[in-house]
């Protein structure tokens, strides 16, 4: 029986997935991304060199891992071989890859749409990162889309390249913006194909034979649930849905696969972009974590809003994703002040709440109700057991698996992969 595990952002993205990805997939057998694009940056440190991936798969730096791009994903080729041309400078060669055939990909017009719809909305801008992941979203859902697997038919290409360039074209039109010519567009990514054709298959299948074996697997989301579609504090979210019940449709396996799901959740929170965020921090303190974070975007190198921990999103996620471990991220931040908070509930028209509400009218106006705790001044990154860690920061997580219910399975107290504490039992073994 294979063992099977589930990485998920459980707060607004950025959390700290990518170590976490990257320490699992060392021990990996294969690593499925299930859903997002190229807008989900993540950052990976190891051997003092630091690693920026976007679409791509946390097993690439694993010669012996197979990773997967999966039919959830809008998959941009450029963008691919814009990534893979990094990673080969920074020396990664030898790697194994698949992307399945079917899924959307994104083109050209879509970053340009997305870019004119966001400039429509005049102030209220939902902070896309204009890498046109929406747009793309739309098209498959419309049933206009382009998918992988149609670069391998060259005539079939060429029949649904057209019919998308007839609607696009008129689209673009009548936003101002320049159109597409067909053959441009034709030659080139009948170019990209002859590169990565090979590496286009059938992933399900692929999955599905490992899932047979004994084998090691990690899927990995992009975002966080707090950015869900369906459960994200809409419209400010993105356009698919990072939660762990999006595996089996975004990698193509059945759902009783899935039998262990980590939620990584930072020991603070942050949020890029627009939207109501109830426990944002406005003064130093803020500033202090930011910059010892280093909380600035992957992708756009945006100032990420900083805020304290909150326990009414943590408690929400961890029931809809049914997270089973907290990995609790740059824990090592918060060392040196003075005093730490946690958000227990949500104060709304003098009511106290303690699950999110549905509208964003409504969660702009909760007050954050929190409590103080005592803050540590000892330097954790050497740490290398729960043990060792000052009294006051083993009260801190203790209360966040109170305030929660879930346990937290793994402490990260720096950047790099050999700072990581690991407490769960089942997850020292995967």
């Amino acid at each position: 029986m294979s063992e099977r595990l589930v990485v998920i952002g459980s707060q607004w993205g950025d959390e700290g997935k990518g170590k976490i990805t990257d320490y699992f997939a060392c021990r990996a057998d294969m690593v499925v991304r299930y859903q997002g694009g190229n807008n989900a940056g993540h950052s990976v440190m190891f051997n003092g060199h630091k690693y920026s991936l976007q679409s791509i798969p946390s097993g690439i730096f694993n010669p012996n891992t197979v990773n997967v791009m999966g039919n959830g994903m809008v998959v941009n080729p450029e963008s691919v071989l814009v990534e893979l041309d990094r990673l080969h400078n920074q020396g990664v060669t030898d790697y194994q890859l698949y992307i399945s055939d079917r899924a959307a990909m994104v083109m050209p017009w879509h970053s340009a749409l997305d870019g004119a719809y966001e400039g429509l909305k005049g102030g209220k801008l939902i902070g896309t990162t204009k890498k046109g992941i929406g747009p793309a979203y739309s098209d498959k859902y419309s049933r206009v889309g382009l998918r992988m697997g149609d670069l391998l038919e060259p005539e079939y290409f060429a029949e649904r390249l057209q019919a998308a360039l007839d609607e696009k074209n008129m689209e673009l039109k009548m936003l101002g913006l320049p159109t597409y010519d067909f053959q441009e567009v034709y030659d080139r990514y009948m170019e990209i194909a002859k590169i990565l054709g090979p590496r286009i298959v059938d992933t399900s299948d692929l999955i599905n034979k490992a899932l047979l074996t004994d084998k090691k697997i990690l899927f990995e989301g992009a975002q966080g649930m707090m950015l869900c579609i369906d459960h994200g504090t809409y419209p400010f979210v993105t356009s698919s849905t990072p939660s762990s019940a999006s595996v089996p449709v975004g990698a193509g396996i059945s759902p009783k696969w899935i039998d262990n799901v980590v939620g990584v959740a930072k020991a603070y929170c942050t949020r890029v972009g627009e939207g109501p965020f109830p426990t944002e921090l406005h003064d130093e303190i803020a500033h202090e974590i930011r910059e010892r974070g280093h909380e600035y975007g992957t992708v756009t190198g945006r100032p990420r809003r900083v805020g304290w921990f909150d326990a009414v999103v943590a408690r929400y996620t961890s029931r809809l994703a049914g997270i089973d471990n907290w990995a609790l991220m740059l824990f090592d931040v918060l060392s040196g002040l003075d005093k730490v908070k946690i958000c227990t509930h949500y104060e709304l028209d003098g009511k106290i709440i303690d699950t999110p509400p549905s509208t964003i009218s409504k969660l702009a106006r909760c007050k954050p109700v929190f409590i103080e705790m005592e803050g540590w001044k000892e330097d954790i990154t050497g740490i290398k057991s729960f043990d060792e860690l000052p009294e006051a920061a083993k009260a801190y997580v203790a209360k966040i698996e109170e305030l929660t219910g879930v346990p937290v399975g793994v402490i990260s107290v720096g950047p790099d992969r050999t700072q990581t504490v690991i407490l769960s039992e089942k997850l020292k073994n995967f």
